[in-house]
């Protein structure tokens, strides 16, 4: 499987996902806006997903490739390639599903737990998220539900925290693949971020436990393999 990624900012990549992908064989390339790339061709790739940054989805005026990557997303989706969006990333395809994207009531920064809605329990997204509740955080903006979504998990702060639309598209409001060295870029280069409101933690706990980490990262793996397949090779 060809693996594209889009990259917003250079201290957001797919974390523990390329380890994963290197594993089952998967190729992976990325287009690092920030850098100047151009967007690929749809033919390109099998699955497109779409990082984190601390930009704002409807900053185009700040950041012009932004609306060449809603236009390369919408057409991915409609083209039916396998779609997933991490923080910003689930925005921008909600975005371009038809779900309004705002400010949050809160700043979700840390280890915060979601919970599973009712209606999507039996999801296989909702029972990996079942028996990992604690999830990574970092975001001020949250989006709306779009049309013909499955909301499949929220939290205290956030009631949108991740959906499914078909099964082939997914939005992720929270981090699976943060390992300990990207929550230390965030940390470094979102510092301020930070400010002692109510689900913001501080920066010494959010890295204080490698065993989180882990935990996270094995749920990223069991998601890889219900959206993107392929067997891990036997250790």
């Amino acid at each position: 499987m060809r693996i594209h990624s889009l990259q917003h900012v250079p201290f957001e990549d797919i974390g523990s996902m390329a380890e994963d992908f290197r594993r089952r064989g998967y190729s992976l390339t990325t287009s690092h806006w920030y850098s100047g790339d151009a967007a690929p061709a749809v033919t390109d790739f099998d699955a497109l997903i779409v990082m984190g940054g601390p930009m704002g989805i409807y900053d185009e005026a700040i950041y012009p490739w932004l609306a060449a990557e809603k236009i390369l997303i919408k057409n991915a989706i409609d083209a039916g390639k396998i779609v997933l969006g991490i923080c910003l990333g689930a925005q921008l395809i909600a975005d371009v599903l038809g779900g309004k994207v705002t400010r949050n009531a809160h700043k979700e920064i840390g280890w915060w737990p979601v919970t599973v809605q009712p209606t999507a329990q039996d999801h296989p997204i909702a029972r990996i998220l079942a028996r990992y509740p604690e999830v990574f955080h970092w975001h001020g903006d949250t989006f709306a539900l779009p049309p013909g979504a499955l909301l499949l998990a929220s939290s205290e702060a956030c009631l949108n925290q991740a959906f499914s639309y078909g099964d082939r598209v997914y939005g992720f409001q929270f981090h699976l693949e943060t390992t300990p060295d990207s929550a230390a870029a965030l940390i470094e280069n979102c510092g301020d971020d930070i400010d002692g409101s109510t689900y913001t933690q501080t920066a010494a706990s959010l890295t204080a436990s490698s065993e989180r980490f882990a935990a996270i990262n094995r749920a990223m793996s069991e998601v890889i393999a219900v959206i993107f397949g392929g067997e891990l090779p036997a250790s």
